[in-house]
């Protein structure tokens, strides 16, 4: 990590850095995934959900193998999104996808630190707040599906998202900590746009 990374955090709180470190990132996906389509079909809710399980899946994996920091449980719930994901690939509604390939995070090496995986769970939880506000828009264009990834299974993602805020806050406080924590989202938005690359070849 170099000297300059650490410095341009230095005066900013870690959700103040994290939300600068990723805005670009978050910009163009917001714009590319398959739910920015103007008028999105069940066919593209069924290319989003594809594209964020082959994503979140190894993510969810590699994060079980830890129990400190966000994975500690005393400080956020553990929730599993990816079988929901799964789950409502398999509603009969829903229009055959390809299959992706599972993102492979080889760059993620075991003993990542806690500030680095609240970094990625960072974008991983603010993914989940952003399908809340899809699932308002799309329940009624997307019916009878239940939009079950979007309408985080009845969850109260405010909440959660609330609490994920307070115990990154409380947990991430040194200039180095904060970025870690700005390094573990990056290379988590990198590794969805990376994905969703793959995708457009297909």
């Amino acid at each position: 990590m170099g000297l300059e990374k650490v410095s341009d955090v230095v005066e900013l709180d870690v959700l103040g850095a994290l939300r600068r470190a990723t805005a670009d990132r978050h910009d163009i996906l917001d714009r590319a995934m398959p739910l920015a389509a103007a008028a999105p079909s069940l066919a593209d809710y069924g290319a989003h959900l594809a594209l964020l399980h082959a994503w979140l899946a190894p993510i969810e994996a590699w994060l079980a193998a830890y129990h400190d920091g966000p994975q500690d449980p005393a400080r956020l719930p553990p929730r599993s999104r990816a079988a929901i994901i799964a789950a409502d690939l398999a509603d009969r509604a829903m229009p055959a996808q390809a299959s992706l390939p599972l993102f492979d995070p080889p760059s993620w090496a075991d003993g990542a630190s806690p500030a680095y995986r609240w970094g990625v769970c960072y974008v991983v939880e603010g993914s989940q707040l952003g399908g809340a506000v899809l699932f308002k828009r799309l329940r009624g264009v997307l019916a009878p599906h239940p939009l079950t990834y979007l309408g985080a299974d009845g969850a109260a993602v405010g909440a959660r998202w609330q609490q994920f805020l307070a115990e990154l806050r409380a947990d991430v406080k040194t200039p180095c900590a904060v970025a870690d924590a700005c390094a573990g989202a990056r290379d988590a938005f990198d590794s969805l746009l990376a994905l969703m690359d793959a995708a457009h070849e297909q």
